[in-house]
């Protein structure tokens, strides 16, 4: 498993983005909707490590503001081959960028940090459906054809996936 730093939305974006999810679900395809987990939430990852150690998120604790920007979900992208992610593209901003640098700047000493996520080669995106068998892709681009989403960031998380547990790094606003 991996460990984490991630931006969650305000909630009128985290209701919109579930509302893409449960399409994909209703009609039958692969959904986040599938996993129903509490910490199942849309967000942009900020940050992945295999490890990252508790001096880290104090750094993150002590370092990170609440971040207060708007967010503007894009067009769709897919990751992968035969079986694709399927994702929104998150239109960069400098508000995101800056904090996206100062993330991975902090985090920067974590145990095997995943190579697309080092600044100049992140990809800001919300995951849509995971595992989307390419005979699905053009149909899911259908239901999701409703324009961009615009909303706020939140708060800055982090997620341990080793043991399934998530807490807040910075405070809501």
């Amino acid at each position: 498993m991996v460990q984490s730093v991630e931006l969650l939305f305000d909630e009128a974006t985290d209701v919109a983005v579930r509302a893409e999810w449960q399409r994909l679900w209703d009609a039958g395809m692969p959904s986040r909707t599938r996993v129903r987990a509490e910490s199942n939430r849309p967000h942009i990852t900020l940050f992945v490590a295999r490890h990252i150690p508790p001096e880290i998120d104090e750094l993150l604790g002590r370092r990170i503001a609440t971040p207060s920007f708007h967010i503007r979900l894009g067009g769709l992208v897919m990751f992968g081959g035969r079986h694709v992610t399927l994702s929104r593209l998150v239109v960069p901003s400098k508000a995101l960028l800056s904090l996206h640098r100062s993330v991975f700047d902090l985090a920067a000493h974590a145990t095997e940090i995943t190579p697309h996520i080092r600044p100049g080669e992140w990809t800001p995106h919300v995951t849509l459906a995971r595992r989307l068998p390419a005979d699905q892709i053009a149909e899911a681009a259908r239901l999701l054809d409703g324009g961009d989403i615009v909303g706020r960031a939140s708060v800055v998380r982090r997620w341990d996936g080793d043991a399934k547990r998530e807490w807040v790094v910075t405070a809501p606003p």
